[in-house]
């Protein structure tokens, strides 16, 4: 999985990919590669566990909906392609951030009304 993720990335800005498969690959990388989880892993067992399914099923996922020569042109080229590290960006963070400010509010929504 790995290896994956690089090449989900690159798909991205490929071509070949269709835009439903750019838009669950977007979802995806921008989840692998945010600073803050879904579910916390303070929190658990469901902690882990959302690093251990949710996140291989969205990988398997996206492999699935982009075809398979452009993906394989994809891993090819991602071959070492973070080898000195993920990309740490802030903004990778923004989507998660506004699922949690979502459920408060939900939460707070519930509580006072």
């Amino acid at each position: 999985m790995k290896s994956d993720i690089p090449a989900v990335f690159l798909a991205l800005k490929h071509r070949g990919t269709p835009w439903y498969a750019k838009a669950l690959a977007a979802v995806t990388v921008g989840y692998a590669l945010s600073p803050i989880d879904l579910i916390p892993d303070f929190i658990p067992v469901l902690g882990y566990l959302d690093d251990l399914l949710l996140l291989p099923a969205l990988v398997w996922l996206v492999v699935k909906l982009i075809p398979k020569d452009v993906f394989d042109d994809c891993r090819r080229r991602s071959e070492g392609i973070w080898s000195d590290g993920k990309p740490k960006k802030w903004y990778y963070a923004l989507p998660i951030a506004a699922v949690w400010l979502l459920i408060i509010l939900l939460i707070v929504k519930a509580i006072w009304f």
